[in-house]
């Protein structure tokens, strides 16, 4: 890794960190539906009922202070009987990258997993950014092939939960 250091975010992070999200969303052809706020990140990531955790590359570069980040949460193998780590996001800013950042980042997440008996490290790609699929598979991490990833939001999400029968 190139003059960075990999620490856990503070809340100052904040604001970088949500800008990053936002230039991921925009690379995922998809910025209109990022519209978390500083506020909801403070929260998640800092509050009383943390939900998030995240991991910043201190770097100064072009008047910023980071140079990507990783954002996890927790998840639970009934098969493992054990925690995992999912990953959500990770960033890296272009002009960073192929400066060990990524891998960097990765491998603190791994080191995480290792340190707290977590069963696994998991992560979504999208299925047309080649370049990062290639990364992780020479990380050796396997593409999960046989798993379709379902969701529900908006509408549909208040549809589902009006629907239990429940009061």
């Amino acid at each position: 890794m190139t003059n960075g250091t990999i620490r856990r975010a503070e809340p100052r992070d904040v604001p970088e960190i949500l800008q990053m999200v936002r230039d991921l969303a925009e690379y995922e052809k998809a910025l209109e539906e990022a519209i978390a706020t500083e506020e909801q990140f403070e929260a998640a990531l800092f509050g009383e009922n943390r939900s998030v955790f995240a991991h910043v590359v201190e770097h100064e570069s072009d008047g910023r202070r980071l140079g990507g980040f990783a954002l996890w949460f927790l998840n639970f193998s009934t098969w493992l009987g054990v925690n995992g780590l999912y990953l959500e996001d990770l960033y890296v800013r272009p002009q960073l990258r192929g400066s060990g950042y990524g891998k960097g980042l990765l491998a603190t997440l791994a080191q995480e997993c290792v340190d707290h008996g977590y069963g696994r490290l998991e992560w979504w790609v999208l299925d047309w950014n080649k370049s990062s699929r290639d990364f992780y598979e020479s990380r050796g991490a396997a593409p999960l092939t046989e798993w379709i990833p379902y969701r529900v939001t908006g509408a549909a999400l208040t549809r589902l939960a009006g629907s239990s029968g429940t009061s």
